[in-house]
């Protein structure tokens, strides 16, 4: 077997490169499999590794070749769009997924990096991703927000409806906002759906009227 062939395209440099990907997967991938995300750790890596790989494939084969260098890594860009698609679902009045989306799109962008042999951008925006992953609640929580949102769905019996309109009122001293969103009456209940926009500050007076009042059958949020 002649093996020049096998030496004249083997590069060390690959095998760094496929590494770093390796590892920045894992990185990625490990904090979203701790979560119980939709997109865990063997998916996160994989993406990543396949990004690396396309990218380094598009390099070599476009090599010399301005206007083909990037070609075939131009489409990773959307194409991983149909990844993150995958994982964003709305679940009743919230939408969930959005935070695997970006990482999913993120752990492309830092694969893309490191097939084009960018090590230290890759491991800066692998660094600014966990910083943000990790504190970013934090941070949003003690210094942008004091509102938490959250859905409220309420079960009246069917002859105390009219208690809605008291109950709404009461939802406005802890709220900034409580659209309702949906109803339903089975005949002998009705169940009410609110987005509730709650001040922090109140949260737990807010939880509080909602065990004590005696008109309320049910409530979950």
């Amino acid at each position: 077997m002649d093996l020049d062939i096998f030496y004249d395209q083997w590069e060390t440099l690959d095998l760094v490169k496929a590494t770093c990907a390796l590892a920045a997967g894992l990185i990625l991938g490990f904090e979203r499999e701790l979560k119980d995300k939709a997109a865990g750790l063997r998916t996160i890596t994989l993406i990543c590794l396949g990004c690396t790989l396309f990218t380094i494939l598009s390099y070599k084969m476009g090599m010399g070749k301005t206007e083909d260098a990037t070609r075939i890594a131009s489409y990773v860009v959307s194409g991983i769009g149909f990844l993150g698609a995958g994982v964003i679902f709305k679940d009743a009045f919230s939408i969930n997924g959005l935070t695997t989306a970006s990482i999913i799109w993120l752990a492309a962008a830092i694969g893309m990096s490191i097939g084009f042999g960018q090590f230290f951008l890759a491991l800066t925006f692998l660094l600014c991703s966990l910083f943000i992953i990790h504190f970013g609640g934090f941070i949003n929580k003690k210094f942008l927000s004091n509102i938490l949102l959250r859905n409220l769905e309420i079960v009246l019996e069917h002859i105390e409806f009219e208690e809605k309109v008291r109950i709404e009122e009461t939802l406005q001293h802890f709220c900034k906002r409580a659209e309702l969103k949906r109803i339903e009456d089975n005949g002998e209940e009705i169940k009410l759906y609110y987005e509730c926009k709650v001040r922090i500050q109140k949260i737990t007076e807010f939880q509080d009227y909602l065990v004590g009042n005696e008109k309320i059958l049910k409530f979950s949020v």
